[in-house]
């Protein structure tokens, strides 16, 4: 290139500077606009230059030698400056590679004035921009910093260089920016001997949050610069790492304290960029520093979970030692490691399998917070998608819907309930994912059965807005219920049927309540409407608060006659869904205070409405249900489609209606539903037609006036159901005659009178429809049948039925067999028993003696064991039905006060002992019954005490439901006298204390305790009373501990008045007395305060005191008394002990067993213990409560050496509506083995035994408790053979007339003989055990 010749002029130091042409010395004398003007000449002088132009650059040395002086670098105008730095970026690339100027020192004053200029990039509408990037892109493009690397100090000038780059980047820079930043930046680190911890910071910052959120171009060209230099930086950044985590230096950086927030952000950028400091953080996540721990959790959860990460695969190491922080002993620790399995399992589902156990673990934790979160951390996964929780998983989320806490409960409710809608309601995911979470539904039902009130109202909203979403069109809402209610498992149905069943009975509590509104006030009218208002509290969440709530609202419906109309409107029968919804939001609307965004009275006024509010079922929701109903008849429904059959699908749709029609009634009345009701009385199914039956008692009030067609075509099935229909099908079909229409009596006389002729006991098959059917008619029409039934009782069912046994009964060593396995005879006798009971409470009152008479019949029925005739042609299971029906009919009689008077003592006893039955489903049944009853407050106290005799029973688990029985029924009774005040009048049948003197009695004539101071008897006596003492002493109301010390004080006062003059009676009396007095006083501290009030004992079974009478005298020595409450085992059996022959007899045998369930009945090498072992209630708890099989005529212990597979044999079945799920598959196989002697041994097996067992044993074993030993004395006496004992009677009833002559109808019972003359049969029982 040719130059014009340059202007020379001289410089300070002497040298001339040459200028390009045209240009006029550059001096501090003239203006800055002049400077600018000649500079700008200069620049593009030095632009158009190469480094080829050797003359040129040696004359224009010296010129830019000058550009670096004070004057251009320190000028205050950026213009100037600007310039320059463009001249002198230019001087670097012409001179390259080496520079003009030697001095370290101006070089570095060069490139810090240099960097300095940088900062103009910023701003990209300046007219000055372009130069400011050329300055840029000239230096990035020669590397002109790389010269800086033989200065001592170049570090400064790089890390200033660096700040300014990252601080004038932004989103307003294009790419060719940003690429020469980095073409510059990343030169200076990989061209460099290393980075510097302040040059490395200086990218760093830009990485931690606060700075990322301030300048993201900024952070993305760290992440950028980072990515091209890994190799070179890597080992930099490892050591600032470690410096800071392994060292604990937080002083060589400023940044030391966003180390994890650092990691964080590198990983994400490269992974690579922390190959050396992954080991740091193990090294961290086991520091002594919990804090220190959390925040290594913290980081190291968000680099497993990423969704492109691999770390776990790549550094197993590191992924075990975070999982052992799920374990951490630090709370936030754990928290953090469950929170972060959400992410986990969302992005990496292949580490599922790694995080369940850990999740198993802390799903159990202590700490309320962590198992909630566990909850919710499987939930939002599963949501995501249900292919992400394996059924493990889903697993601890339903184990906590059962948590006690209730954050916890409802979290685990609500995250399945919106699984269930979003996978089987709506199956978003296909029909595997909806049969994996199918369970669901049963499951959440099931939690309606939980006592929390809490839980009860979670269930009832997640049906109504996740299981049958109320706000579906009608026909897709009763589709929903419909295959809903098909598909539940049979607890789950209990469940839905209780709940509509308490909302229903709310509804009835509020339409009261408003009645009592429109009565004139009263003082009686507001004692009935606080009563009214505390039933309502207590179905609301916490109740304490609600009562408050519930009063207000009443106020507001006595002010308020438009929201008492709303409300009316709202539980009427006729209220539609849609009315429903517009009444509760229009009375919500009137309740809500604007001021008062959080209003907790209108939050509970809502729960109120929520829970009475018809919001599923109306008229038309019936009329859609049997439209379904009939579609599965037709075989026009979707059933199969929809999983269940269309048996299924139509037996469970007419169960479904058949609840409805108990709380929606008047929503069935219409001809279109009553003909598919009729087409069902057609089908051949007997469920459904018994439903049908069902549904038409409960809802035909106006079929006769309304629906004359309907009637005329109901009149003639029904009939035909009453006689020849099954016996359920009768009892319903007599009961809706009776219910629906006006002329009952010919509809009834029409049935009866047919049926009364045709009774014959030949053919006990067709006996027992007529039974029902003519015990339910004299149940319900006793003015017109009892006389009638009279004979019918006489000559047919005492005389001709229970007195006789027409066939010969299975000997086959059962006591208890299933329905189908037993005989029409013995059916037919429970149901003469039911029907005896249903005709004296149709009469309800005694003035024929009919009652006395058959009480007897019942007693002696008990006595006898079941075989009322003892001709021994019944079988072991049968009369362990019979003896169940007896202990049922006289407790049902026993509800009718007329009765209940005239059963004696000796009756009750002779009833209570069924409890205590050897026959494990006669002590299942009767217990559940006995619960029932008393539940209902239908029974007198006395029966209450009957529970105490569960102490002895050989399973845990009836002693636990017994245990559970009593906690029910104390606390309804208290809860009973709470809300009623007139209930203090009744406090003797109503108050729980007062079961003490009937339980006190009744120990006292157990046929167990025979000697009053044997001290295996009295621990026995001590295990009974404290079971029941146990439960009323868990809270001392109203001074009770004291109350009921008093009555046992004040018992032995009296006398025994069921045996006043007889020593030994009132001794046994006594010295249960005693113990019981040696219970209370060790159990409580508070029993010797005064009593409150003086206890009044019951004179049916104690006498009046006498004033003269005193009785101080302690029944139990000092000794006995430390022996009962220090629990000193009982000395173990003796082999060869010989049993005691039984004195009294309507008491049952049984022996504790173990678990030992499989196997043959009739094994001859069978191992017994021996009955004198403990029965105590801690020992006996080590019996598992699922192994015991009490169906054989003696159930033995066996002692199991070594297990042997043996082959299950089905010996039993539970035949009870009521009898307990998980009882009827262990207890009901039979016994591995069982003693030679004993009946349920055939006797062929009897015979090959015989040498094996020395002398021949009885053949005939008593029936009771477990046998005593009796001294050896009496063995050789005991051992006399093969004569089957005569079967005494129980002393309690020796007393008593025979059970004789029935004045309705001269039918007899066999006679009492002597007990003496009986011969009593010894069994020998042979100890083994170890």
């Amino acid at each position: 290139m040719d130059f014009p010749a340059a202007q020379p002029k001289p410089a300070a130091d002497g040298k001339i500077i040459y200028y390009p042409p045209g240009v006029k010395e550059t001096t501090d004398k003239i203006t800055n606009d002049e400077v600018v003007k000649r500079l700008k000449m200069v620049v593009k002088t030095f632009m158009d230059m190469d480094q080829d132009s050797e003359d040129e650059k040696q004359q224009y040395l010296p010129l830019a030698l000058h550009l670096a002086s004070e004057f251009f670098l320190r000028n205050p105008n950026k213009d100037v400056r600007l310039l320059v730095a463009c001249c002198l970026a230019d001087i670097f690339r012409i001179y390259a590679p080496e520079a003009p100027y030697t001095s370290h020192d101006k070089l570095k004053d060069i490139f810090l004035f240099i960097t300095r200029q940088l900062k103009g990039l910023e701003d990209t509408k300046s007219p000055q921009f372009n130069r400011y990037f050329y300055l840029l892109e000239n230096l990035a493009w020669v590397k002109s910093y790389n010269i800086c690397f033989e200065l001592e100090d170049c570090n400064e000038i790089f890390i200033q260089l660096f700040r300014t780059l990252f601080s004038v980047i932004n989103n307003s820079h294009n790419q060719k920016v940003q690429m020469h930043m980095l073409d510059l930046m990343s030169s200076i680190i990989m061209e460099g001997d290393g980075v510097t911890q302040e040059l490395l910071d200086s990218i760093l910052i830009n990485l931690i949050p606060a700075h990322k959120n301030l300048n993201k171009q900024a952070f993305d060209l760290a992440k950028v610069l980072l990515k091209r230099t890994v190799q070179t930086i890597e080992p930099c950044i490892a050591n600032f790492f470690n410096q800071v985590l392994v060292l604990g230096k937080s002083s060589v950086s400023d940044l030391s304290e966003h180390v994890f927030d650092l990691i964080l952000e590198l990983f994400a950028i490269d992974p690579h960029l922390l190959l050396s400091v992954m080991p740091q953080l193990e090294f961290k996540l086991k520091s002594n520093d919990g804090e220190e721990r959390l925040a290594v959790v913290r980081l190291l959860a968000k680099l497993f979970g990423s969704k492109d990460s691999d770390l776990a695969t790549q550094n197993r190491p590191l992924w075990q030692c975070f999982l052992g922080r799920f374990n951490d002993i630090h709370v936030p620790v754990r928290l953090e490691s469950v929170k972060f399995a959400s992410h986990c399992l969302m992005n990496h589902p292949d580490l599922a399998k790694d995080l369940t156990e850990y999740l198993k673990v802390r799903s159990h934790d202590p700490e309320e917070a962590i198992r909630h979160d566990v909850i919710v951390t499987i939930i939002t996964a599963g949501k995501r998608d249900l292919s992400l929780v394996n059924d493990q998983l889903l697993g601890f989320v339903r184990e906590r819907t059962l948590d006690k806490r209730w954050r916890v409960r409802k979290e685990a409710m609500m995250g399945l309930a919106q699984l269930y809608k979003k996978y089987c309601l709506h199956a978003e995911a296909g029909k595997d994912a909806a049969e994996k979470v199918s369970w669901i539904k049963d499951k959440l039902l099931h939690i309606y059965y939980q006592n929390s009130i809490d839980d009860k109202l979670l269930v009832e909203k997640i049906f109504a807005q996740y299981l049958v979403p109320h706000n579906l069109e009608t026909e897709e809402r009763m589709k929903c219920l419909y295959y809903l209610y098909a598909s539940l498992d049979p607890n789950a149905v209990k469940a839905l049927n209780e709940m509509w069943k308490c909302q229903n009975m709310l509804r009835s509590h509020v339409r009261e309540l408003l009645d009592l509104h429109k009565q004139p006030t009263s003082e009686a009218n507001s004692a009935a409407m606080f009563g009214k208002l505390m039933t309502i509290a207590k179905n609301l969440p916490d109740p304490g608060k609600a009562q408050d709530f519930v009063k207000k609202f009443n106020q507001v419906l006595g002010d308020d006659e438009k929201l008492r109309s709303q409300l009316e409107l709202l539980i009427s029968p006729t209220c539609s869904c849609k009315q429903a919804d517009v009444c509760v939001r229009e009375i919500a609307r009137k309740l809500a205070n604007p001021k008062q965004p959080t209003n907790p009275f209108l939050e509970m006024v809502k729960f109120l409405l929520e829970r009475i509010a018809p919001v599923h079922i109306d008229s038309e929701a019936i009329s859609a249900l049997v439209k379904l109903m009939n579609k599965s008849i037709e075989g026009t429904a979707d059933d199969e489609e929809e999983g269940v059959s269309p048996d299924t699908a139509i037996r469970a749709g007419l169960e479904l209606l058949k609840v409805l029609s108990f709380t929606h009634p008047t929503s069935f009345h219409s001809a279109e539903t009553y003909e598919s009701l009729l087409q069902c009385l057609r089908m051949e199914d007997d469920k459904v037609a018994e439903a049908a039956i069902q549904i038409f008692r409960n809802t035909g009030h106006k079929i006769e006036t309304d629906l004359p067609q309907i009637r005329s075509t109901l009149i003639p099935i029904l009939h035909q159901k009453a006689k020849r229909g099954t016996p359920h099908q009768a009892k319903q079909a007599v009961h809706c005659i009776h219910a629906i229409f006006s002329n009952k009596e010919v509809q009834l006389a029409q049935i009866f009178e047919p049926l009364s002729r045709s009774l014959n006991a030949d053919v006990p098959e067709q006996l027992i429809t007529p039974l029902v059917s003519l015990g339910h008619i004299s149940m319900l029409a006793p003015d017109q049948f009892a006389s009638p039934m009279k004979s019918v009782v006489a000559n047919f069912v005492v005389k001709d039925l229970l007195m006789n046994d027409r066939s010969t009964g299975e000997k086959n060593g059962k006591l208890w067999s299933p329905d189908e396995e037993v005989s029409p005879e013995v059916l037919a006798k429970v149901q003469a028993i039911k029907l005896l009971v249903r005709w004296l409470l149709g009469m309800k009152n005694n003035q024929s003696k009919s009652a006395n008479s058959t009480l007897r019949l019942l007693s002696a029925m008990l006595v006898s064991e079941g075989d009322l005739t003892e001709q021994k042609r019944i079988s072991k299971s049968d009369m362990s039905r019979l003896r169940l029906a007896a202990g049922s009919a006289i407790m049902k009689l026993a509800q009718e006060p007329c009765y209940h008077e005239i059963i004696t003592p000796e009756q009750f006893q002779l009833c209570a002992l069924v409890i205590n039955d050897e026959c494990y489903q006669v002590r299942q049944i009767f217990a559940q019954k006995l619960h029932k009853a008393l539940v209902k407050l239908l029974l007198p106290l006395e029966y209450m005490a009957i529970f105490a005799l569960c102490a002895k029973d050989p399973v845990k688990e009836r002693r636990a439901h017994a245990r559970q029985c009593l906690l029910k029924n104390i606390s309804i009774r208290r809860e009973y006298i709470k809300q009623n005040p007139m209930a203090n009048e009744k406090l003797l049948s109503l108050l729980p204390e007062y079961v003490v003197p009937y339980m006190i009695h009744l120990l006292a004539h157990d046929p167990d305790f025979t000697k009053p101071q044997d001290v295996d008897q009295l621990r026995d006596v001590k295990e009974c009373l404290w079971f029941m003492l146990e439960v009323l002493m868990t809270k001392n109301e109203n001074n009770s501990h004291a109350f009921m010390k008093k009555m046992a004080e004040n018992i032995k006062l009296t006398r025994d008045a069921q045996s006043p003059d007889e020593p030994k009676a009132n001794e046994k009396l006594y010295t249960v007395c005693d113990v019981a007095l040696c219970v209370i006083n060790s159990k409580s501290a508070l029993c010797n305060a005064d009593s409150p009030k003086d206890p009044v004992l019951p004179t049916k079974f104690f006498t009046q005191p006498e004033k003269d009478f005193s009785n101080d005298r302690n029944y139990i020595s000092e000794e006995t008394r430390v022996l009962l409450l220090t629990g000193k085992p009982k000395p173990t059996g003796v082999l060869d002990t010989v049993n005691k022959p039984l004195s009294a007899t309507g008491r049952r045998p049984y022996i504790r067993t173990t678990g030992s369930e499989t196997g043959s009945n009739i094994s001859v090498n069978s191992e017994l213990s021996s009955s004198a072992g403990n029965r105590s209630r801690e020992q006996s708890s080590d019996i598992s409560e699922t192994g015991v099989s009490e169906n054989d005529e003696n159930p033995v212990r066996i002692i199991s050496v070594t297990p042997a597979k043996t082959e299950p044999v089905k010996n039993k079945e539970i035949n009870s509506d009521q009898a307990t799920q998980g009882n009827s598959t262990e207890r009901g196989k039979k016994r591995t083995a069982t003693a030679s002697g004993t009946e349920n041994i055939h006797q062929k097996a009897e015979e090959n035994n015989a040498d094996e067992t020395g002398p021949s044993l009885a053949a005939k074993t008593r029936r009771g408790r477990p046998p005593k030993p009796e001294p050896q004395g009496t063995t050789a006496k005991n051992e006399e053979t093969n004569k089957p004992p005569v079967r005494g009677r129980k002393r309690a009833a020796a007393s008593q007339e025979s059970p004789g002559s029935l004045e309705a109808g001269n039918a007899k019972a066999p006679k009492q003989q002597d007990t003496a003359k009986k011969p009593a049969a010894a069994q020998r029982q042979i100890d083994l055990q170890r």
